[in-house]
């Protein structure tokens, strides 16, 4: 077997877990404030919240600004669901914009043919780990008054000019998914530079009360101020994550070791398409691009036969997915790269325990197969 995906989770990691349990202190502790101190020093943002996961994450984001059924949304057709879902729940109108095929990132081009006077937010989302163009879509979003919120379930680690994702819009949100950099089973955290923002969320995520228990005069006595919902992470979660995140640049920096050693093979194999190396890139996983649809699906096969794991990110764009084709009426000819992105791709694992002979072993099976 060669695992998709492994945590990073260690001895010592269980035993904070178990501690945390044994204390009877299972929410709101001091675990939760040390994983968001951790983040804020990795990222390099003021502010920080652990959020239950990624996507109650973004919907605390879209509920703090204001979004609501007069508003547009528009994010990337190559996403995963929940992007969409995230910010459709306030009752805004979803717009999907075509990414670019190699990448799986939304473009400007794309987004400029979307946006009206009811646009009021992007969410963009830095596919595999690979930076949108932020210099661009920033600058597009101050100019027309958009709010721009960052999906940066695959970003930990990722840099754009210098600048961590998650920094540029006004807020970013990662995710704590089993498959992900760093898990918690499911969790997840909001990452901004904006005072106001922050409070709101902290808010939001706890049900609408205005003060937590670890701050109350009186236990018991608190008042609710916002419409709210309970999106708050545990604390012997967060407490898992702690020594997950205190080694995550020994792990950062074997994923870009196993990535540069699979392109440097890949870009020999001239039925392959792949990126270029990028080490500003986070490699949560890296995506290798087939001639068509028919090869790739039977490497996949090959794949299953012989314990390899791997996965599609993602085989439908969400806008071709029955429940918003629906209600929309989209066609896929609107989504030309995205069906090709979904279509032609494979998704390697990169993680900091698959070795240079379990590659050569996923390149030999690929290699046989073509």
């Amino acid at each position: 077997m060669i695992p998709f995906s492994k945590p990073d989770i260690n001895k010592q990691d269980l035993k904070r877990v178990e501690n945390t349990i044994k204390s009877g202190w299972l929410a709101h502790g001091e675990n939760s404030t040390k994983l968001e101190n951790l983040f804020l020093n990795f990222t390099k943002s003021k502010f920080c919240t652990t959020v239950s996961n990624c996507t109650t994450g973004i919907h605390a984001v879209c509920m703090a600004i204001g979004l609501n059924s007069d508003h547009e949304v528009i994010v990337p057709a190559q996403t995963h669901v929940a992007t969409a879902h995230a910010a459709a729940i306030t009752g805004a109108k979803i717009k999907f914009a075509d990414v670019n095929d190699l990448t799986g990132n939304i473009m400007l081009s794309e987004i400029k043919k979307l946006t009206t006077k009811k646009t009021k937010c992007i969410i963009v989302v830095h596919m595999a780990g690979y930076s949108c163009e932020m210099g661009k879509i920033v600058k597009f979003c101050k100019k027309n008054n958009i709010f721009l919120i960052e999906d940066c379930a695959h970003g930990l680690g990722t840099m754009y000019k210098k600048k961590h994702v998650g920094n540029f819009g006004i807020a970013g949100i990662f995710s704590f998914y089993p498959t992900k950099q760093i898990t918690t089973g499911e969790g997840g955290v909001v990452i901004t530079n904006n005072r106001n923002l922050i409070n709101k969320v902290k808010i939001i995520k706890s049900i609408g009360l205005n003060t937590p228990p670890e701050k109350r005069k009186i236990q018991g006595l608190y008042d609710v101020t916002d419409l709210g919902l309970n999106y708050r992470l545990t604390d012997f979660q967060a407490a898992l994550a702690i020594g997950q995140m205190i080694r995550y640049n020994k792990n950062l920096k074997k994923r870009r070791e196993n990535a540069k050693y699979y392109i440097e093979k890949i870009k020999k194999i001239k039925e392959l398409k792949i990126q270029n190396f990028d080490k500003k890139h986070s490699y949560f996983i890296l995506q290798v691009f087939f001639k068509s649809k028919k090869v790739r699906n039977k490497i996949l096969l090959k794949f299953k036969e012989q314990g390899i794991g791997c996965s599609i990110h993602y085989a439908t764009p969400v806008p071709l997915m029955s429940y918003y084709k629906k209600k929309y009426r989209l066609n896929k000819k609107n989504f030309v790269n995205s069906v090709k992105y979904g279509e032609n791709s494979i998704s390697l694992p990169t993680h900091p325990f698959i070795k240079k002979k379990m590659i050569n072993t996923i390149l030999k099976v690929i290699e046989k197969n073509l």
